[in-house]
């Protein structure tokens, strides 16, 4: 089906058509939709406060927006679908809108933004194929979809004097294999959502499909050499600041977890070498991974650092962040910093994601600096000093653990 321009697009039957079969009266006000992407969110960081970035619905530019209701629709009866009104007009808000009409048809208005990382528009299907199950108009920020609630899939339910038509609204997402996992940094979007019919009611229900489990309390783990692993939480309060440098200036408390963080958000991790003043002594980095369980040898597991290098077979290469003197540190190389965007498992029989908590964990050891020595990993430093590097002293390796972190979106 041809697209046609999204100014000119009006849903079919909303306000102007009697109802046909089923044959309800009087539309209910719809329940206003989830917005999807909103997962139970355990209560974030008091210590330190923390601006919170305000995201505003109707804030949709002219180009963009889509018309919602009749054209004489007043502000209130836009509100009650829904929808958003500037003063002159009704249009659909950066969200996810379903609306049910009266002569049995599925309205599902699709925001790009309803999601974080943003939803790619390209990639939503519904439980059945064919024509009519497709976009029928779309733009750069929305996606609209029109068809009767017997279609595409739906599966129809019959109670005493209620019929009920269910579909759900999925996207696809990219997976990335390693050796002893999955993962995606993609957003998971999975929408089941309702029409009712009755005698003299019209009702909308959309549910959002997640899997809820009860975090686990965070962990550490501790060897003869006292190490620790902490994420860092400071923000960009100036115009110009570096938001790495500002990251590393406050952290989260054990009280803080489980943390939460949205898919391909930055994770700013650090290593600090404890109780140890030695100028000369140098915390490297072996092998950094994540688990969805405190055990650090569990699966899947998903590798950040491999011989305290980013892991190379990742689409999205994790940093490593330089610690020196600019940093105001009495012992800069007793701390190990790097930075990676935040991604979930995925179940490896059904490829869906597991959107269950994610743990980190290093292995760390102690190099002693000398003249022909280099501490630094090979990715930082010259082929000529690997083969020196590989004689340093051997100290007991510590493998250490933070989290729980987990993937969700922020409330909107």
């Amino acid at each position: 089906m041809q697209a046609t321009k999204s100014a000119a697009w009006q849903p079919r039957g909303f306000y102007e058509q009697e109802p046909q079969a089923p044959n309800p009266q009087q539309p209910e006000q719809p329940q206003k939709p989830y917005e999807p992407q909103q997962p139970h969110q355990p209560q974030l960081p008091k210590q330190p406060p923390q601006p919170t970035p305000v995201f505003h619905s109707c804030e949709v530019a002219d180009s963009q927006k889509i018309p919602c209701g009749s054209p004489a629709i007043s502000a209130a009866g836009c509100e009650a679908i829904s929808c958003c009104f500037d003063g002159q007009r009704c249009y659909f808000a950066k969200a996810v809108t379903i609306q049910c009409t009266k002569d049995a048809q599925f309205i599902v208005v699709v925001a790009r933004e309803a999601t974080l990382p943003n939803i790619d528009l390209e990639k939503i299907s519904l439980l059945g194929q064919g024509q009519g199950c497709t976009h029928v108009d779309t733009n750069s920020a929305f996606a609209i979809y029109q068809f009767p609630v017997t279609a595409c899939g739906s599966v129809v339910m019959e109670e005493p004097g209620v019929i009920s038509y269910i579909n759900r609204m999925f996207a696809t997402y990219e997976i990335q294999h390693g050796d002893r996992g999955s993962i995606t940094r993609d957003s998971h979007y999975d929408l089941l959502f309702e029409c009712r019919y009755t005698g003299t009611s019209v009702e909308t229900v959309v549910t959002e499909v997640q899997a809820l489990t009860d975090p686990p309390l965070p962990v550490a783990g501790l060897g003869p050499v006292r190490v620790h692993l902490r994420l860092a939480n400071g923000q960009c309060n100036t115009k110009g600041c570096n938001e790495v440098d500002a990251a590393y200036t406050s952290y989260y408390t054990e009280a803080d977890y489980p943390v939460t963080k949205v898919l391909r958000e930055p994770v700013y991790v650090e290593v600090q070498l404890l109780e140890k003043t030695d100028p000369l002594l140098v915390l490297t980095l072996g092998h950094c991974w994540t688990t969805t369980s405190p055990n650090p040898h569990s699966l899947p597991q998903w590798d950040i650092l491999i011989d305290g290098c980013p892991y190379r077979d990742d689409r999205y290469l994790s940093s490593l962040v330089p610690v020196d003197s600019s940093s105001g540190l009495y012992f800069p190389s007793h701390y190990r910093r790097f930075v990676f965007k935040m991604f979930t498992f995925v179940d490896p029989t059904s490829m869906e994601p597991m959107r269950e908590q994610v743990y980190i964990h290093c292995s760390t050891a102690i190099c002693a600096a000398a003249p022909g020595r280099n501490c630094e990993p090979s990715c930082l430093r010259r082929k000529r000093d690997v083969e020196a590097a590989e004689e340093m002293t051997a100290e007991p390796k510590v493998v250490i653990s933070v989290g729980p972190v987990i993937v969700t979106a922020p409330q909107q």
